[in-house]
């Protein structure tokens, strides 16, 4: 298993897997790690859907302008925010980023590989995927993780920019 910091550094948006199995122990360790994410308030608005049926997950492909990589992902997870549980308007948004950024930072410390599509704040999109899902009112559909091992992996880019850091003023 890599530090923390290589993972933070090593992970990257895939978008083509092999054709190979997730362990659902594996899925649901990553799910658990969302569910350790911080929320305001500690009310943990998230809500996860995992889709492990390709015909669903290619469905779920079409119904998303930007989900190609959905194409050979064994693993589909939504995550939805709960309004009734978000601290305050906007705040589903935040917690449930969170919830993602430690998901997909636990399945690259566990060797798999992920790419986070946004859902939110496309209207129509998020109408589609309620409708599609049956989605009680107050569960709003927030974004997508495609998940499964890379087909190739890239090197680790270099991002650092001390120029768009400020101390005590702009």
């Amino acid at each position: 298993m890599e530090n923390t910091i290589d993972t933070i550094y090593d992970r990257r948006s895939v978008r083509k897997y092999i054709d190979k199995e997730v362990n659902p122990d594996l899925v649901d360790e990553i799910l658990r790690a969302g569910m350790f994410a911080p929320s305001g308030y500690n009310k943990q608005p998230w809500e996860f859907v995992v889709f492990n049926k390709k015909e669903i997950i290619n469905e779920i492909k079409n119904m998303h302008p930007y989900a190609s990589s959905l194409e050979t992902a064994p693993v589909c997870i939504m995550v939805c925010g709960d309004t009734q549980k978000e601290l305050a308007e906007g705040f589903y948004q935040v917690d449930c980023s969170a919830a993602i950024e430690n998901m997909v930072l636990a399945a690259r410390a566990l060797g798999l590989d992920t790419c986070w599509m946004g859902i939110y704040p496309w209207e129509d999109v998020m109408a589609a995927f309620s409708q599609r899902f049956s989605l009680p009112e107050n569960i709003k559909p927030f974004a997508l993780i495609a998940l499964g091992y890379a087909e190739s992996r890239q090197p680790r880019p270099k991002r650092y920019d001390s120029s768009k850091i400020h101390y005590n003023k702009w």
